[in-house]
């Protein structure tokens, strides 16, 4: 196999695209497919192959990297690419899917004799433009070694969890790490919506709480947002609030009520309902007023 081999990425959103770009920048072969052609075409001046079909993309690709929606969308996309894999291939799958889906996509990959890697990452926008994700990994140690290159292009860092991508430990981790962002999010949201309402200079809550225990980095970011007012999305409404649902999904299964994730799932809802899906997550300050603007 090649220092850089060939890499077929399924799914050119947010994510997906800053990935791409970045293993056409390190030398690697890049196919791009996406269901909406234009956000795949943008990444032709970066290098990379534009595919009509998930079948053309992976066809003679070593490795497949899947960022899509969703689980179900991640399966489609791989049984769409059928007739191109060969056995062998490695699966980078990197779509939050939840716990759910993992056995059928891990199936999916057994009947084409796939090397099942279960891989989301951690990180929004920033971080994956500039190859910062960090990567949760669970799959088989023959797989390691073929993505190298590529996770070095993607991750800072790659943390494996598991030598069995069908265990889910990877997509577990994420469900646990993505509902503390969440809160942090919903948090942020609905502090600075209280202060608005109280006739509070939301400044002054961030003053307060600078330097000491409450504060971070997320606050700091969620906060700026909705202060200037910018909702360029690193993560949107509508991501955000089907990864809040999986959440709860998975807390419910193993007996476990989460009732912040709970709310905060129908704050995405609301918030999405009132036009704000495809801005960032920090919009979700707008469903704490009833006509969804402050």
């Amino acid at each position: 196999m090649a220092d850089r081999p060939a890499v077929a990425v399924l799914g050119t959103g947010i994510m997906g695209a800053a990935m791409a770009r970045n293993l056409c920048r390190t030398g690697h072969d890049v196919r791009v497919w996406n269901r909406t052609r234009a956000k795949a075409e943008a990444l032709a001046a970066d290098g990379a192959t534009v595919a009509d079909t998930p079948a053309e993309a992976v066809a003679g690709a070593e490795t497949v990297l899947t960022m899509l929606y969703d689980g179900p969308a991640a399966q489609d996309a791989v049984e769409a690419a059928g007739p191109g894999l060969r056995p062998g291939t490695v699966w980078l799958q990197s779509t939050t899917a939840g716990i759910e889906a993992v056995a059928p996509l891990a199936a999916l990959a057994r009947e084409h004799g796939l090397l099942f890697v279960d891989a989301p990452v951690l990180g929004t926008r920033a971080p994956a433009e500039n190859g910062q994700l960090l990567v949760l990994a669970a799959g088989p140690e023959a797989a390691r070694g073929p993505l190298a290159s590529v996770l070095d292009a993607v991750a800072e860092r790659t943390v494996w969890l598991s030598d069995d991508g069908s265990t889910g430990a990877a997509s577990r981790l994420k469900l646990v790490c993505n509902s503390w962002v969440l809160a942090l999010t919903g948090g942020t949201a609905e502090a600075l919506a209280l202060a608005r309402g109280l006739g509070v200079d939301p400044r002054h809550f961030l003053e307060a709480v600078a330097g000491g225990g409450l504060d971070c980095g997320y606050l700091r970011a969620k906060a700026n947002a909705i202060l200037d007012d910018d909702y360029t999305p690193s993560f949107s409404v509508t991501t955000a609030g089907k990864d809040a649902r999986l959440i709860v999904a998975a807390g419910e299964a193993e007996g476990v009520r989460l009732d912040l994730a709970a709310a905060g799932a129908e704050r995405f809802r609301r918030a999405e309902e009132q036009g704000h899906g495809d801005e960032d997550m920090a919009a979700t300050y707008f469903a704490s007023f009833t006509d969804g603007r402050d």
